[in-house]
């Protein structure tokens, strides 16, 4: 049988293959460290889970609107007004299944083929796979440690080429936790906008910041041009709800309805009338004692591996991941994973599941599971440093 010629260039998703082979461990009776994937351990808010309780009672079953029912744009865009002052009209939200959904959504929207889009690197594997399902062309931005892994307005522009449409930044970063500085996003859309170009900025982690207060809570504040993307996944710990939603300007609203319409239908019901209750005061509180349970899990995983002779180039500012350098010890990233997994049973994601650039170097680790694993976790890479004779 004969495939597409795309799936050629789709490479596996290396956090998925380590996860599933922790489980078999895990079946076999080992205790493993999770320390790979990016989704909360915390269970749904209670109040999230009895809203959805009483939808599905309710009737929620049906198709919705293809752009989201109602009231759950509705408490998005006010949600906008209570974080950060700015006054959206909820007909620019679109909610999505999961941000994936969004991603698929902006790629058939505004590439056409050979149109390329450029990325960070290193940076969510994903968006790569979303342009090239529209025969779209990604072209990475290397981030260097020494940069506080920012690109510069310099390097954007020496990367734009004829062909380029558009860029897509995220803030807080998937896979080094960083947050770009207002004024460069500002810099950034100025740019984009005298090419005629698109933003995209990933907000998926928007909420989950640590440390003093981040120069702005969303890019709107910044630029009104841009395409927002995020998600009910990662701060309001919904992620099998696949849930979440873009802004976007009020032009590619018939555009992207179309697109829903043909591709999705609807998101899903149950979800939208769950999500209603994320927001509520109740589910906040929840959110919000959780964000601080990571600030803390961050800094006990962060001291023990710098303990331990690991480079931590970058302290996150958001999101829950840690991007460490491993090269001190002597190997690379996808034998550094593979070995803790197999022979300590801690699961950690290689750097070059999220680009090329000293992907060899680096390890995610994710402190999305409790300070007791955590700790476990570090005796263990301990014991393994010992015995490779690399500590």
């Amino acid at each position: 049988m004969k495939f597409a010629r795309r799936l050629e260039t789709i490479s596996p998703f290396r956090v998925v293959e380590l996860l599933e082979r922790a489980k078999k461990l895990e079946a076999d009776g080992h205790r493993v460290v999770h320390l790979e994937v990016g989704e909360p351990d915390f269970p749904t808010a209670p109040s999230i889970i009895e809203a959805g309780h009483a939808a599905l009672t309710g009737g929620a079953t049906k198709y919705t609107q293809a752009l989201g029912i109602p009231p759950l744009r509705a408490r998005i865009a006010s949600y906008y007004a209570e974080t950060a002052g700015l006054q959206i009209s909820p007909d620019r939200v679109v909610v999505t299944g999961g941000a994936s959904a969004g991603l698929m959504l902006l790629s058939a929207l505004l590439l056409d083929p050979g149109d390329e889009l450029l990325l960070t690197d290193p940076g969510y594997p994903c968006n790569e796979v979303f342009v090239g399902l529209v025969n779209g062309v990604p072209v990475r931005i290397p981030l260097e440690a020494s940069a506080g892994f920012q690109f510069s307005l310099d390097q954007l522009e020496d990367l734009w080429s004829p062909s380029t449409r558009g860029v897509l930044v995220a803030s807080p970063a998937n896979p080094t936790g960083a947050v770009l500085p207002r004024q460069l996003l500002g810099e950034v859309a100025r740019s984009v906008a005298r090419r005629d170009g698109f933003l995209i900025i990933d907000e998926i982690y928007q909420g989950l910041l640590y440390g003093p207060e981040s120069e702005y809570r969303s890019g709107l504040e910044v630029t009104d041009d841009a395409f927002i993307l995020n998600s009910f996944s990662k701060y309001f710990g919904m992620t099998g709800w696949r849930l979440g939603w873009m802004v976007v300007p009020e032009q590619a609203l018939d555009g992207v309805a179309r697109l829903a319409q043909n591709l999705f239908i609807s998101p899903p019901s149950l979800s939208q009338h769950a999500a209603l209750a994320a927001f509520e005061p109740a589910a906040m509180a929840v959110h919000e004692s959780r964000r601080v349970s990571y600030a803390g899990r961050m800094t006990q995983l962060a001291d023990g591996l710098e303990g331990l002779g690991f480079q931590l180039p970058v302290r996150p500012a958001g999101a829950f991941y840690l991007y460490v350098d491993v090269s001190v010890f002597g190997l690379d990233s996808l034998e550094f994973c593979w070995r803790l997994l197999e022979d300590y049973q801690v699961a950690a994601t290689p750097g070059i599941d999220f680009g090329d650039h000293a992907a060899a170097r680096y390890v995610r680790f994710a402190f999305t599971t409790g300070e007791e694993d955590i700790a476990l976790g570090l005796e263990r890479i301990e014991r393994a440093l010992g015995d490779w004779g690399v500590s």
